[in-house]
């Protein structure tokens, strides 16, 4: 006996069909292996692909790169029985967009597909992210030991929010004129060199316009005269971000599969904003630690930070069984150079001593003020004795040419004392007051002259 049929309707009598068409999540079956059996009508509105684009199409395929390994592992257990109601992984729209997407789904052992509801979510995720990143920002700029470090977490914290792999800062400093690229990560170039903000690049227009900036193929961006042709390697994808009026961040693709939005630029520009003043907030305090161990007259290492770095190298002698030196020196002379001249002279007599003596070293040596005019100097890494007394008679020639200061024409010498390391001690104090020891027997010599330590 035939019965008759109809179509199953809602309580409202809509075709059950219709009723999820018109739902705002998506409605997705996958088969066995992984290819779309049917989707529904929002599947366009939230992946920007039509049924008939995917219908067949591997899954996988529209899952970003970075989530496919874990996404393949949830199927797995999905099928194997374990649902799963609240798994969140990102999809590359057809668009280019990336897209945070929570599933709810389970397995339908019967008919052999999974059966999963898509919600987008990328503006709850964005926020949520957000939060972190400003935690992030917080804690990167407190934690981070110096600079360098800093630029690495915020790389690290803008590559969870957008699509990071190059990416660089600028930072621009007024009084200098100069746009410098501290931290660089490009796979194709190399930092750009220092440059002014007349430079005509993306970046400097970024920075003069205090505006964030996003070129792609999609949008028509009228750019000033002034900025010239891209500098370096053509990307198709181009964002930068200000960071008040001290630099910017900059992402950009050179490929079609990563793609930035209005949104990306908004994100970007607010995350700029709050990293301006982590890094500001760490410059500061690089500089306060800098003043701390230098000397402000002569901006050479202080009497802390020669110890410091004694200490350092003590260790690293040791450890690879080399020799060091130290060098105690004194003015000759500089005593009636203030009397005379005055203090003003006196401490530009200072300042250009403290140059010369670093002239005659390496950028691997040390060379520190630890008051008035006496100066110590650390050697690393010395074979011979004799190679110290070389350097030494270096800095005596360096410091007996004349000095032109002021108007006046200034004559000085310097007595100096060598002490080596492991010869007359293994202490950094000791090897100091050696040093110090044969400075003044340098001095009750007559001075202008260098000797070695007699410490056994």
């Amino acid at each position: 006996m035939n019965q008759p049929s109809s179509p199953l309707e809602s309580g409202a009598g809509l075709p059950f069909s219709n009723v999820m068409d018109l739902l705002l999540d998506a409605i997705c079956v996958v088969d066995v292996q992984g290819r779309y059996v049917f989707v529904s009508a929002a599947f366009e509105r939230i992946f920007g692909y039509t049924p008939e684009e995917v219908i067949g199409r591997p899954m996988i395929e529209l899952v970003h790169p970075d989530d496919r390994e874990r996404t393949l592992q949830a199927a797995n257990e999905i099928m194997a029985g374990q649902p799963k109601p609240h798994f969140q992984n990102r999809y590359v729209r057809k668009d280019g967009r990336v897209i945070h997407i929570m599933w709810s789904a389970r397995w339908s052992e019967a008919d052999q597909v999974r059966i999963a509801v898509a919600r987008d979510v990328t503006e709850l995720k964005r926020a949520e992210l957000m939060q972190v990143a400003l935690h992030a920002i917080s804690e990167a700029a407190h934690s981070a030991e110096d600079l360098l470090t800093l630029f690495l977490h915020i790389h690290q914290i803008v590559g969870k929010l957008l699509p990071a792999r190059n990416f660089f800062v600028a930072l621009y400093d007024a009084q200098k004129d100069e746009l410098s690229f501290p931290y660089f990560v490009d796979e194709y170039d190399q930092p750009p060199p220092t440059q002014s903000l007349e430079s005509g690049t993306l970046t400097s227009e970024v920075i003069r316009s205090g505006q964030a900036l996003l070129l792609t193929p999609d949008t028509r961006v009228e750019l000033p005269a002034r900025v010239r042709p891209i500098v370096g390697r053509d990307s198709l994808e181009w964002l930068g971000g200000q960071q008040g009026v001290i630099g910017a961040l900059v992402v950009q693709s050179y490929s079609g599969e990563v793609r930035y939005t209005q949104q990306d630029k908004a994100l970007l520009q607010f995350v700029s904003t709050q990293i301006a003043a982590a890094i500001e907030r760490k410059k500061s305090e690089t500089r306060l630690q800098y003043l701390a161990q230098h000397d402000q007259l002569t901006d050479l290492p202080n009497r802390e930070l020669f110890h410091d770095r004694l200490r350092t190298a003590l260790a690293r002698a040791r450890r690879d069984g080399q020799r060091l030196a130290v060098l105690y020196l004194d003015l000759d002379q500089f005593k009636p150079v203030n009397d005379k001249h005055g203090h003003d002279v006196g401490d530009l007599l200072l300042r250009e001593a403290a140059a010369r003596i670093s002239q005659c070293v390496r950028d691997s040596d040390t060379v520190g003020r630890i008051g008035g005019d006496e100066f110590v100097v650390l050697l690393n890494g010395i074979d011979l004795p004799e190679h110290v007394v070389t350097i030494a008679a270096k800095i005596h020639a360096a410091l007996r040419q004349p000095f032109e200061l002021a108007g006046c024409r200034l004559q000085v010498s310097a007595s100096i004392g060598i002490a080596l390391y492991p010869d007359h001690g293994e202490d950094g104090k000791l090897l100091l007051r050696h040093a110090d020891d044969a400075m003044y027997d340098a001095k009750r010599q007559g001075g202008d002259r260098a000797l070695m330590s007699g410490a056994p």
